[in-house]
């Protein structure tokens, strides 16, 4: 509910975003996509994209893939996260992370749902509309 505090510990923790990592109690359904996105990175690669052991571990698993986040990324975030002393990691290339066969456009819509900041997410109707998805709506399949 907009303008109502959440829970932040919601969300099996493989699948939880972020922003829920960083205690935010106002969050989106951008939560949602973030969850997509792993659960799609999982069909693809065969197993969990972040398999964390506890909530620290998780964002430990996250940085190795997406880097460190900006302090623009975690004010997006959670505008009221203030700890922001992390080890700097460059980002791993989604295209390095999955096999080398899988198509480009797979690659593609994971790195687009899995974006620190909850507002560059695709929406589900982007995502749905994504190239991935284009054979599933050609007739002739």
């Amino acid at each position: 509910v907009k303008g109502e505090p959440n829970i932040s510990y919601i969300c099996s923790r493989y699948y939880r975003a972020p922003e829920l990592i960083f205690g935010a109690t106002e969050y989106t359904t951008a939560i949602d996509i973030w969850s997509a996105g792993c659960v799609l990175g999982e069909l693809l690669l065969g197993q969990p994209l972040f398999p964390g052991e506890s909530g620290v571990d998780q964002l430990v698993e996250i940085i190795k893939v997406l880097g460190t986040p900006t302090r623009e990324e975690i004010k997006c975030m959670n505008p009221n996260y203030t700890e922001f002393k992390f080890p700097q990691i460059k980002a791993h290339p989604w295209h390095k992370i999955f096999h080398k066969r899988m198509p480009p456009e797979a690659v593609d819509l994971v790195s687009r749902l899995l974006q620190y900041s909850p507002n560059l997410r695709s929406t589900a109707l982007e995502a749905l509309v994504h190239p991935f998805f284009d054979e599933l709506r050609d007739p002739n399949t």
